[in-house]
């Protein structure tokens, strides 16, 4: 795949490896910027979950962001994703790249840090919803890691329930993330829309789909 990727332009190439929750989309992320770099390109690495309005810019301007739909529709500040992420990492854009818009954890504003990428660089992007059409022209490759919903829903739980507590772990997931990975799949169809899918059930052993 990496091979596939770089062969795609000697210009900046933007990567999305989307999936369903917990379909161990940033480790594959990760590991597909070590196999880039082993060409010889220069590789930039962001998460959308480092693009989401902070919590307090729902109760300030009065939106739901706890239903799956309010998730869905108003987690992501996709002005900041497309201006300061996707549109300067394209290949005859300015290079200027923001790769962390706000601190999920803190809300703390990073907008104005940017970085220089190179003009072959390969921007590889982990996030859940990536080819939702606020930004889906930006992408230059498209990766759908395959999982069913219930292994994404067991997945996700096991993951946060040391934090978060199982009951609370299970009702975010459920009501939330399941329901807005949903909504995503009947809207946009996003394994349609991949330039490569790759069945990820098994974390040593993925293989390609199509």
């Amino acid at each position: 795949m990496a091979t596939d990727i770089v062969a795609l332009s000697d210009r900046r190439i933007r990567v999305a490896v989307d999936g369903r929750t917990a379909a161990g989309k940033t480790s594959f992320a990760h590991e597909l910027a070590s196999a880039v770099r082993a060409f010889g390109r220069p590789t930039l690495r962001a998460s959308l979950d480092d693009f989401k309005h902070p919590w307090t810019h729902a109760s300030e301007h009065g939106y739901d962001r706890v239903s799956g739909e309010g998730y869905y529709r108003n987690a992501h500040d996709h002005a900041s994703v497309r201006r300061l992420l996707l549109e300067p990492a394209g290949p005859s854009a300015s290079g200027r790249v923001v790769l962390c818009a706000h601190d999920p954890l803190t809300g703390v504003d990073h907008r104005d840090v940017a970085v220089r990428a190179p003009l072959d660089a390969v921007l590889i992007v982990d996030t859940v919803f990536a080819f939702r059409p606020e930004w889906d022209d930006l992408w230059d490759y498209r990766i759908w890691l395959e999982v069913t919903a219930a292994q994404s829903l067991g997945r996700g739980v096991a993951r946060d329930s040391p934090s978060d507590g199982a009951d609370e772990a299970t009702v975010v997931h459920q009501d939330r993330y399941a329901v807005a990975g949903a909504i995503y799949i009947a809207e946009v169809d996003p394994v349609s829309r991949a330039d490569i899918v790759i069945d990820n059930h098994h974390w040593a052993a993925p293989h390609v789909l199509r």
